[in-house]
């Protein structure tokens, strides 16, 4: 038996083909963190399992998932991923006899409405399926990474991954993890923000992209993705700087705004 597991907010644009996807599967759980649109409408179209719940890291929802399975096995699904019919039946077929108890799934990512096969975005294997007996646990708030007992296999045919779909959901998913990214580092003790070292991460990030893991070959999808990326980063550390200076910036304003009226 094997139970498909889903973790969505705000995902009606994606969700009902991510289900549809994963139909075959002998259970699918979907744990929604209290959705404004009309995603769990949608879902219900799928599936009688759903939970909701406030967000608390991802490591605690994939382990919340876990927890709620009854599978023998365990294949955790974003909502803007596909499982092919190929990547199915190998799935289905690896299962029966392994001397595995976890997999690592390449993903096929569609970035801007292109497969993007260079700038480090392919293979992007990913563990997604596990024996669920032998999965520990997920550790990690925004990274977050499996802990389980046994061997690692590979499959070979990918999840499809329907991503970065257009600029302005790009800008609100970066918004949101940034600030967690710069909390992280902020906790970890990072050393203090400085201009060129703002400078150095960004540009670091542009060449690491587009240059040696040859994002450029990816024709002007390429490139945008590495402008993009370079720009996450910026933004990530730009919150960092804001987190470490000793007064709140709307303290300074706040400040400066009495000084103009005194």
């Amino acid at each position: 038996m094997i139970s498909i597991l889903i973790l969505t907010k705000d995902e009606e644009e994606m969700i009902g083909g991510c289900l549809k996807s994963a139909e075959w599967a002998d259970e699918v759980i979907l744990l929604d963190n209290n959705s404004k649109d009309k995603t769990l409408e949608i879902a219900k179209k799928y599936t009688n399992k759903i939970f909701q719940k406030e967000f608390e890291g991802y490591d605690k929802e994939r382990n919340f998932l876990r927890d709620k399975a009854k599978g023998d096995w365990i294949l955790y699904l974003d909502a803007d991923e596909r499982i092919t019919t190929q990547l199915k039946n190998e799935i289905q077929d690896a299962i029966r006899h392994t001397p595995y108890t976890a997999f690592a799934i390449p993903r096929k990512n569609i970035f801007l409405g292109k497969w993007l096969k260079h700038g480090g975005f392919w293979s992007d294997y990913q563990i997604r399926l596990f024996r669920k007996d032998k999965l520990l646990g997920w550790e990690g708030e925004l990274h977050e990474q499996p802990k389980f007992d046994g061997g690692l296999g590979y499959l070979k045919n990918p999840l499809l991954h329907l991503s970065h779909r257009n600029f302005e959901q790009m800008i609100k998913k970066t918004l949101g993890w940034s600030k967690i990214e710069a909390r992280l580092r902020l906790e970890a003790g990072h050393p203090k923000i400085s201009g060129w070292r703002l400078v150095r991460v960004t540009l670091t990030e542009f060449f690491d992209r587009l240059i040696k893991k040859q994002g450029f070959r990816d024709g002007t999808e390429g490139w945008l993705e590495a402008i993009y990326q370079s720009f996450s980063v910026f933004i990530t550390y730009a919150r960092l700087w804001e987190m470490q200076r000793k007064e709140k910036l709307e303290e300074t304003y706040q400040k400066i705004d009495q000084e103009s009226i005194s």
